[in-house]
């Protein structure tokens, strides 16, 4: 047995600021984890929602990118999106009944390079940001908000949704089995 070694450490990436910096690193951890739970998956299970799950996986990932895309434009910049980002999203967050919406024709391909233009946006938006705007609190209606606590927030969110796909791919694919 060969005993591999492994380094557990942060690495920050480059930022105006360290401590910001670190955070991101940790925000890209999560979706590298997110991205190794989609390793191999059969591109025809995407859709699939067998009973008890309401949601397809193909569903988390498109709320995955609309929802760290809303709480960038939302919360952090405190504006509405860009047309170019509405785009990405033709279909909306949820239904008239709350459900999250299923997009049509999205494969797990378009799901990953959506998500990687959101994130794009959203290193960028980080890294060039100072540590006071950083721990500013934006107000809104329902609640003051600093992108810090949005970061945090954006990896809580995307760590359990992941256990969602997961425990959804899992069932998925046992049950195919003969």
């Amino acid at each position: 047995m060969t005993d591999q070694r492994r380094e557990l450490v942060i690495t920050p990436i480059t930022a105006a600021e360290a401590e910001i910096g670190r955070m991101l690193w940790m925000l890209q951890d999560t979706r590298a984890r997110t991205k190794e739970a989609l390793d191999g998956l059969d591109p025809a299970n995407v859709d699939l929602s067998p009973e008890p799950f309401e949601n397809s996986i193909n569903t988390l990932l498109y709320h995955l990118a609309v929802i760290e895309a809303d709480w960038l434009y939302s919360e952090v910049l405190e504006r509405d999106f860009p047309e170019e980002i509405l785009s990405l999203f033709p279909e909306g967050v949820r239904d008239a009944s709350g459900t999250l919406i299923q997009p049509r024709q999205r494969d797990l391909e378009r799901h990953l390079q959506v998500l990687d233009e959101i994130r794009t946006l959203v290193l960028e938006t980080y890294s060039s940001m100072s540590i006071e705007d950083f721990r500013r609190p934006r107000s809104l209606p329902q609640y003051e908000v600093t992108p810090e606590w949005a970061l945090h927030h954006l990896m809580q969110h995307e760590a359990e949704h992941r256990g969602h796909i997961q425990t959804l791919r899992q069932a998925i694919e046992t049950a195919a089995r003969p």
